[in-house]
């Protein structure tokens, strides 16, 4: 038996173990990209509805990290770590997703693309690759894309009242 790809390798992308969100926001690229990488701005929104988030550390550039707690509605901390690989300010994020924990094993890569349309507004696409199409299908069998489309419309709601 063969050993999954490794979510490093870019030529192992495979839609089996994909999830794909995106979101029209009304805000410029600039302040998108600025509510996942400023501190002070990421737990005003981040996570799906009912989840409070307190970050620990955010150092968004290739080769840093965040690490930061979710907190489930009824008070179950979840830690977190995002590991940096690609920050192209107002365009681009990638980093791997897990608990904070060393070699965690369901670990994924996100790719964060921002697009400006001609009005002004931000196409936010983000990509999911998970390590197997098993562990993808777990995740949206306990309901991935419905909690992301809440922390998406979380993200709408922080960059109107922050204009």
């Amino acid at each position: 038996m063969s050993s999954p790809p490794s979510i490093n390798d870019p030529t192992s992308w495979a839609l089996d173990r994909e999830i794909v969100l995106g979101r029209v926001l009304d805000a410029a690229r600039p302040a998108v990209f600025a509510a996942w990488t400023d501190p002070g701005a990421f737990c005003r929104w981040f996570g799906p509805t009912g989840f409070t988030c307190t970050v620990h550390e955010m150092d968004a550039r290739p080769g840093g990290r965040a690490r930061f707690d979710m907190i489930t509605p009824d008070g179950t901390v979840l830690p977190n770590r995002f590991e940096y690989v690609e920050v192209v300010p107002g365009e681009r994020l990638v980093f791997d997703h897990g608990s904070d924990v060393d070699d965690d094993p369901a670990r994924f890569r996100v790719t964060i693309t921002l697009d400006e349309q001609s009005d002004g507004k931000t196409v936010l696409t983000l990509r999911q690759l998970h390590p197997s199409a098993e562990l993808r299908e777990t995740k949206i069998g306990f309901g991935a894309v419905e909690l992301g489309m809440q922390t998406m419309d979380k993200l709408a709601h922080h960059l109107e009242v922050t204009r």
